[in-house]
This record gives structure tokens, C-alpha cells and sequence, in this order.
């Protein structure tokens, strides 16, 4: 039996520290996170509902949480956050350390190759590590950036998150995507390489290369992950030298995140 891979457990805990540290260090839970709905404190108690949502996945309880659809998981979130009210920051920040701490227990003792079923649909105990970790560097990256308070994403976290990234594409493809033929190079600075290959439309994701790629992109880790959340947008990041392209097909690069919706 394997467990979780120890760097993955060491983003768990390491990200979970990080953002309690920010939430303790004085954080005013009514300040508003730039460009969203939710405040300091809603994405916070978001963060502690999650982490105890995906420690409960982890020790092998079932909780359906919306159909895997982005307006399905809003509602689930928004819904949620009304019945919880904690919006204590320190109360807060003990949640997401304690069930960040419950999942890497749970996933300690249980194989990696677990089957679980998560808001995203189903995936090994493996990849939900992966996912918790992006999940806490998205809203931890918001919470920072509210705060105007240094963020929590290194190279190493970012590092963690790829699994879920690989696992997570064909299940979140936008309408751009359709009818969609080429294939993508994708490489994280320092780190993972993959392949995306779409045709007609459907994505496969794969560890190597099948054959020739249309397009080759090398990203800066933070900036990978940024757009892979949501957070950055392709064209900007090529702007500032974080984002390189090559191939017979360079000028697919900024438009591959279009093909996506991020979860």
C-alpha cells in the first residue's frame, strides 16, 4: 500500500499554515477579496468547510456536494456559507489547520490509488490531495491579495497541484473547446511536463507527448497555476515574459486557457 505522495502532504500542511498565518496576524474579516462577491471571512470559512469536506472524502465517507457543474458547486458554496456564520478569523484559521490535518491523517493510512468521489467527480485519494492543495492556494492567493499581504504559492505547492490540474481538464472544458483539434506541449518551469491533446473538441491528458506538438508552452510555476485557477489571464502573463510559446502553431498559446472554465 502507498500513501499520498509526502510532497503533496507537506503542501497540505505547509498551505494550511500559511493561511492560518495570515488570518491571525490581524485580518479584518469585512474586507473584500478584489473582483469577487465574498469577503476575508467568506473565503475563509469557505476554506475550513472544504478542508473538512475533503478530510471526510478521505476517511471514507460519501458527501455529495453539487453535480460537478461551476453553477452547481456556487450554489453548494453559497448555500453552505449560510448556514455557517463563523466569520472569526482566528476561529477560522484553528478549522482550516485542523481538517487540513485530518485529511493528511486519513490519506496517511489509506492508499493513494483509493477511489473517491469529490465535487469534481471521481478521482484517486491521490489526486484529492492534490486538489485540496490548489483549492487552498486559490482562496489563499485571494485572501493575501485582500490583504495586500505577501501570497503562500511557491514552486513546490505548485508542484502538488499538478495532478489534480491533469486530472481536472477534461472535466472542465468551455464552449470554445468544441470542435477543437491540436495539441499542447505544456511545461511548468523547473518542473512537470504534459500533453494535452484535443480532437474534435475532446481533451486527453497524458504524462507524454503522443506524437508531434502543435504548440509547445512553458510557464513560471506561480503563473501556471494562476491560470489554471482563474486568477491570471494567458495574455498578460505572455506580456510580462512569464509564459513562452514555440511550434508550428505558436499563436494557440493565450487562447488554451479559453478552452477551459476554471473549477
Amino acid at each position: 500500500m502507498t500513501s499520498a505522495a509526502p510532497q503533496v502532504t507537506a503542501a497540505v500542511h505547509a498551505t494550511a499554515g500559511r493561511i492560518a498565518e495570515l488570518l491571525r496576524a490581524g485580518a479584518d474579516p469585512s474586507v473584500r477579496i478584489p473582483g469577487a462577491q465574498w469577503t476575508v471571512g467568506e473565503a475563509a470559512a469557505h476554506l475550513m468547510l472544504a478542508n473538512e469536506l475533503m478530510a471526510a472524502l478521505a476517511q471514507g465517507h460519501e458527501r455529495p456536494y453539487g453535480d460537478g457543474t461551476a453553477g452547481s458547486l456556487a450554489a453548494a458554496n453559497e448555500a453552505s456559507l449560510e448556514v455557517f456564520t463563523e466569520r472569526d478569523p482566528a476561529v477560522l484559521a484553528e478549522g482550516i489547520v485542523r481538517h487540513a490535518e485530518a485529511f493528511a491523517d486519513a490519506a496517511a493510512v489509506r492508499p493513494a490509488e483509493q477511489p473517491v468521489v469529490t465535487p469534481l467527480g471521481p478521482m484517486d485519494l491521490a489526486t484529492l490531495g492534490s486538489y485540496l492543495v490548489a483549492h487552498m492556494l486559490g482562496h489563499g492567493w485571494d485572501i493575501a491579495a485582500a490583504l495586500r499581504r505577501p501570497h503562500m504559492i511557491d514552486a513546490a505547492a505548485v508542484e502538488a497541484t499538478v495532478p489534480f490540474v491533469m486530472a481536472a481538464m477534461p472535466r472542465v472544458l468551455s464552449a470554445a473547446a468544441a470542435g477543437h483539434s491540436a495539441c499542447y506541449d505544456l511545461r511548468v518551469r523547473g518542473g512537470s511536463r504534459f500533453a494535452v491533446t484535443f480532437t474534435d473538441g475532446a481533451a486527453r491528458v497524458t504524462p507524454e507527448l503522443p506524437g508531434r506538438p502543435d504548440v509547445t508552452i512553458l510557464a513560471e510555476p506561480v503563473t501556471f497555476l494562476l491560470i489554471a485557477l482563474g486568477r491570471r489571464t494567458a495574455t498578460g502573463a505572455v506580456a510580462r515574459g512569464k509564459i513562452l510559446a514555440w511550434g508550428r502553431r505558436p499563436w494557440l498559446a493565450p487562447g488554451f486557457p479559453s478552452l477551459f472554465t476554471a473549477p
